[in-house]
């Protein structure tokens, strides 16, 4: 898939540059998109699938800017949502009638979400549910507050957060230390004049900023169909514990579960992990079964 043009258009390069560089690729029509999806899909055609890759470029460089806040280098995050980008294109099947962007959404959300996950153990970010819980909720709960200073955190804004987040003070300003040391603020000048900041070169004025929005609602749309019909398939217990532990936005304790239920803590658990497992069994059968359909 014309790799070795590719390979040049990446972040390693300066964030700056390569921002500026991926808005010099021009957006496809709609009958221009099908006709170079046609062309990849029946002929393999290089050229066509080197269009379609850099013309979606900025797409991935808005998304990857969403992950920007966990303490990972934002080049690598764009880089990962390039190659979920190429597999999308690989398997994008325009006669179906829905634009690129819809369908890549998911392939670059996913290669990201993926690198983040692998990188976790590289950047120590704790391995317990809770440790993992302030990984994935820490800004959120640092912006319910209003908790903007940089560098620590003021004292009752940790007090705050560890108790919401059911952690300890320390737990909460090591991880803000390291996630605060990987965040770039897309307000930032991209060059010393001050007159460009990041945000303006991932805005675009045509439809293709309406098509996210309609995509994201019909993927989100989608999990929540999903979710309901793997979470028929559990027991009314692994049911409960599973919304308790993982689907409220304020966890119960496995503490309050085991006192309910009337068994130990690392029964509770166990019961968590393993509805959880089948619930993650269960919506990627769904999912496929759902694709297979519609194929």
């Amino acid at each position: 898939m014309a790799a070795t043009s590719l390979a040049v258009m990446t972040p390693d390069g300066g964030l700056s540059r390569y921002l500026t560089e991926i808005r010099k690729f021009p957006m496809l029509a709609k009958d221009e998109e099908f006709m170079l999806g046609k062309a990849w899909k029946e002929h393999q055609d290089p050229e066509a699938a080197h269009r379609l890759v850099t013309s979606h470029l900025r797409l991935v460089a808005k998304i990857a800017m969403g992950y920007r806040g966990y303490g990972l280098p934002i080049g690598e995050v764009i880089s990962e949502g390039n190659v979920g980008l190429m597999q999308a294109v690989k398997k994008f099947e325009p006669e179906k009638g829905f634009r690129l962007a819809t369908y890549a959404m998911w392939w670059i959300r996913a290669s990201i979400q993926e690198y983040i996950l692998r990188s976790w153990s590289l950047v120590k970010m704790g391995t317990t549910a809770a440790q993992k819980k302030l990984f994935f909720n820490l800004r959120k709960a640092k912006a319910e507050i209003s908790a903007f200073e940089e560098g620590d955190l003021h004292p009752e804004h940790v007090k705050t957060i560890a108790t919401k987040l059911g952690v300890l003070d320390e737990e909460v300003i090591s991880m803000n230390r390291r996630l605060s040391g990987g965040d770039a603020s897309l307000n930032a000048p991209m060059r010393a004049d001050g007159e460009s900041e990041w945000q303006d070169w991932l805005a675009d004025d045509n439809a293709v900023s309406q098509e996210t929005q309609v995509a994201e609602a019909e993927e989100t749309s989608l999990r929540m169909d999903l979710l309901q019909e793997a979470m028929a398939e559990l027991s009314d217990r692994e049911r409960h514990i599973l919304t308790e532990r993982r689907l409220k936005d304020d966890p119960t304790t496995l503490e309050e579960l085991a006192s309910e239920y009337g068994v130990s803590r690392e029964r509770v658990r166990q019961i968590e992990v393993r509805a959880f497992e089948k619930l993650q069994k269960t919506m990627r059968a769904a999912a496929l079964e759902r694709q297979m359909v519609e194929a």
